[in-house]
């Protein structure tokens, strides 16, 4: 047995049948806030000061599977030099 349900709603609609809060002021809010800092320190600007919170986990993140593959890569290519050695 198939059912099948369309149902038309706007994003907004979806929303509030869900009973999720509105978050658009509050995003709103936030952008005019950097926008302004933006603006205000425009000679002193730095993108990765303003990202520099949002990197640091990521690159420590990057740094442990970059390690992670290194030691992986290293004792698979012991495990087939050894096995190299065993068949000679």
């Amino acid at each position: 047995m198939n059912i099948k349900l369309d149902i038309d709603m706007s994003p907004e609609e979806l929303r509030r049948l869900l009973g999720l809060p509105d978050v658009e002021p509050i995003q709103r809010e936030m952008l005019d806030k950097l926008r302004k800092r933006m603006v205000e320190g425009v000679d002193e600007y730095d993108p990765l000061k303003l990202l520099q919170p949002y990197l640091t986990g990521t690159l420590a993140s990057w740094d442990l599977v970059q390690k992670m593959i290194s030691v992986a890569g290293k004792s698979k290519g012991a495990t087939e030099a050894s096995g190299a050695r065993n068949e000679k």
